[in-house]
């Protein structure tokens, strides 16, 4: 398998949960619209006041993805 890159949003404060829930629709959304291929989303809790948003990609898209989406930042995707 192509290495992958998780694409990170953080999101912060009280409403840091519903925000980071409703961000992934859109990754969803945006991953089904542009047919990317062997992708996940998902959410992390960090703490009550701290959530992330993910969307994990091929390498290959890194670049594009980096531009047009924004993440708050990245990191390689280790297979669990």
């Amino acid at each position: 398998m192509n290495q992958r890159i998780k694409l990170i949003w953080d999101f912060k404060g009280p409403n840091a949960s519903q925000t980071a829930a409703h961000h992934i629709i859109h990754l969803e959304e945006f991953s089904r619209s542009e047919k990317l291929e062997n992708t996940l989303c998902g959410l992390e809790n960090v703490h009550d006041m701290h959530h992330i948003a993910y969307l994990v990609v091929e390498k290959k898209h890194m670049d594009d993805l980096k531009e047009r989406l924004k993440p708050h930042r990245g990191q390689l995707y280790q297979e669990k």
